[in-house]
């Protein structure tokens, strides 16, 4: 099922235990070279392992391309997107799409469903009642929470296969890849520098990362997970030379009334923030999966969020929950316990 789905298959501070420089010759003949930019209005940083400068160079601009493509494709803001046309024909008339957006969409619904609605693209048309700029002075009222989600529900998304089409059932209805639209451009940008010969690099998407091959010295990549509650503390060091990991938390973007602090990650079904847990961080093949199941299990909360991510032992998973307990799901030898 998931080679089907996933043929290609931190913000809660993921950082790089390189012992590198950047842009400088090794005795290795090789060079690590990295571009920090914005990408689908995300920070993304880009470093690629090359025989020399120009070489790197040429790989990091062709990640960047790939990534400015797919944005063209799925961004919802603007105008003249495959996306963009979905939401403006919402109850009116199913939309045909390439071949690759309908797969990204399926794929999308695919975890609405393995989720039970926890993941949900059709967040996209979600009511703004809550706001974590800093603005809001009380809690929105019960009928403003309610009505916030009235447009949201991934069953009323249907995909025609045969004709590539997506037609969302509603007026007012719209899609979008926040979640794992970066995710998935991550894998898209590693699976082209792999075939173009780079030796190794890493995607980094706002925290999801996308990683292959090695260091310059033959070591394998050495990613470190910081936990914030302690001090930036490291909790887990992933070493391996391929490597996807995700990241979803509560962490960064929340507000606080009486002592309750309430997240902006959503729960799609009751349009109030979700409760329970701190961070999810998954590991596996893919960065797109490994963000749906880390976007899932954050709602879902931890007995149901690792029931969900040990059905696939690929993916190993770090959960904290607002206690600050740590615990893990399917966890590989390849992560180290600090």
């Amino acid at each position: 099922m998931l080679a089907k789905l996933f043929p290609t298959a931190i913000k809660f501070k993921l950082i790089f235990l390189l012992g590198l420089m950047i842009k400088v010759q090794f005795a290795f003949a090789q060079v690590v070279s990295k571009e920090t930019l914005q990408l689908m209005g995300s920070h993304f940083e880009i470093t690629v392992v090359e025989k020399d400068t120009s070489a790197a160079n040429l790989a990091i601009a062709a990640a960047i391309a790939e990534i400015a493509r797919i944005e063209n494709q799925i961004s919802e803001w603007r105008q003249g997107t495959e996306i963009s046309e979905v939401n403006r024909m919402a109850g009116i008339a199913p939309v045909r799409v390439s071949q690759e957006v309908f797969e990204l969409t399926k794929r999308a619904v695919f975890f609405s469903k393995i989720s039970n609605g926890a993941f949900d693209i059709s967040t996209a048309a979600m009511d703004k009642v809550w706001k974590f700029d800093g603005s809001m002075e009380k809690l929105p009222d019960e009928r403003m929470i309610k009505n916030s989600v009235k447009n949201v529900d991934y069953r009323n998304i249907i995909l025609d296969s045969a004709n590539s089409t997506i037609f969302l059932k509603k007026i007012g209805m719209k899609i979008g890849f926040g979640a794992t639209g970066k995710s998935y451009a991550a894998d898209r940008a590693r699976n082209l520098l792999k075939r173009m010969g780079v030796p190794g690099g890493i995607i980094n998407a706002s925290g999801d990362i996308a990683a292959w091959g090695s260091q310059p010295n033959g070591s394998p990549w050495s990613i470190g997970l910081q936990n914030p509650a302690k001090n930036r503390k490291v909790i887990r060091v992933f070493r391996a030379n391929d490597l996807s990991i995700a990241t979803s938390g509560d962490y960064e973007k929340f507000v606080e009334f009486s002592g309750v602090r309430y997240s902006h990650i959503i729960n799609p079904k009751t349009g109030w923030p979700a409760k329970g847990m701190v961070s999810v961080t998954v590991v596996g093949p893919s960065t797109e999966f490994a963000n749906g199941l880390s976007t899932s299990a954050m709602v879902l909360g931890k007995k149901a969020g690792s029931s969900l991510i040990r059905k696939y032992p690929e993916y190993s998973a770090i959960l904290i929950d607002e206690k600050g307990r740590i615990s893990s799901v399917n966890r590989k030898e390849k992560e180290k316990l600090r």
